[in-house]
């Protein structure tokens, strides 16, 4: 699996939570009911909890940002195709590890040096060990090559657990994974199937080949299930990906870009009243105005276009540049900001270090050039 962006968007109540209505009668009318007002209330403040996980110490219990040395115990092919590979880490100490909730990633940090985000797709429950699956992408940027090439035995070093996507164990759910974005999904459902949920799954993929987990998937109720391989079915239309979206309830999807433009062009005509989804690679740059920044190392002034990121641009130019989720959440690509006014279009940064740092995947210019310690 290529690094995933941790993004979530929720199409719901003004202040962005997802509102759960009240069941209907017995002569299928709405009706108002306080016991659901409380559940909703509870659900708010759980997702409040979840989405602050990645900033406080305090709720977490554990902060994110601690490095943890961790050893690979097993490694398993998921997939027909032997492309897929589900690798679990334990605590190097045996100590037990911190916990997490369904929608959860860790940092890895790779021997390389890279840093990638891969989705924690094990049972949370779990305190002695994580488990993720990443596919092998040979032309990916290198990250999935070197997870492949980890073995029963090795060291890593990783930062997490945080939660970009979290789910909120209430209502109705449909749930969308395309290829590898069933990592976090996978933990959704099976949550969803626990709390004894209304809910049902679209999976699509290349092909069966290419899906992985389709083992255990097939163990599920089929009436809840559409396995939906694209060299069966041919590629998925929106009705395919948003036919059963519960009323009044939400809809998770992860999954590559065309899958989720499509989900996220069709919601709106849905009954659904929220939408989460985690996507990979690069947003699209929304309302974005050229400028130019200035590498401070080199002196060389470079033009960022409208349409491109400050990432984009200056990695043509130093191949080296750290960067890894491309949506400002990671902070891998954090950079001295020593003149000039950003438009910081991220939430990773608390205030105080927006002063003087910005991530150029996503923040811009203010007006005028940045000078940057690059």
């Amino acid at each position: 699996m290529i690094s995933l962006s941790r993004v979530k968007d929720v199409i719901s109540g003004h202040d962005g939570l997802p509102r759960f209505p009240a069941p209907p009668d017995l002569s299928g009318k709405s009706r108002p009911d306080r016991a659901m007002r409380i559940t909703e209330l509870l659900a708010d403040k759980y997702l409040r909890v979840l989405t602050a996980y990645d900033y406080n110490p305090q709720i977490a219990g554990h902060n994110p940002d601690t490095a943890m040395t961790m050893v690979v115990t097993t490694r398993e092919v998921v997939a027909t195709d032997e492309n897929v590979v589900r690798l679990r880490f334990e605590s190097a100490d045996g100590s037990a590890i911190p916990q997490w909730h369904p929608g959860s990633h860790l940092d890895f940090h790779l021997p390389s040096g890279l840093r990638r985000q891969y989705s924690l797709c094990g049972d949370p429950a779990d305190r002695t060990g994580y488990s993720v699956a990443v596919r092998r992408i040979p032309d990916g940027g290198g990250g999935s090559l070197e997870m492949h090439a980890l073995q029963p035995g090795e060291h890593v070093t990783v930062r997490g657990p945080r939660n970009g996507f979290p789910f909120v164990g209430e209502g109705s759910a449909l749930f969308v994974a395309g290829g590898i974005g069933i990592t976090p999904i996978i933990a959704m459902v099976r949550a969803a199937r626990e709390l004894g949920m209304d809910w049902y799954f679209v999976y699509s993929g290349r092909s069966r080949e290419s899906m992985p987990f389709l083992d255990e998937i097939a163990t599920w109720d089929p009436e809840r299930v559409f396995v939906r391989p694209d060299d069966e079915f041919g590629l998925p239309t929106t009705a395919d990906l948003l036919g059963r979206a519960p009323v009044g309830g939400a809809v998770y999807c992860c999954g590559p870009t065309p899958m989720l433009d499509a989900v996220r062009r069709g919601f709106r005509d849905t009954p659904s009243t929220a939408l989460h989804f985690e996507r990979f690679g690069a947003p699209p740059v929304i309302d974005g105005k050229e400028f130019e920044v200035q590498l401070v190392n080199s002196g060389q002034v470079l033009a960022v276009p409208a349409d491109e990121s400050a990432l984009d641009v200056i990695k043509k130019t130093l191949p080296g540049v750290g960067y890894s989720c491309q949506q400002g959440f990671c902070g891998t690509c954090r950079v001295k900001v020593l003149a000039g006014k950003p438009d910081h279009r991220e939430r990773r940064l608390t205030d105080t270090e927006q002063e003087t740092e910005m991530l150029i995947c996503v923040s811009r210019s203010d007006g005028g050039r940045l000078v940057l310690d690059l």
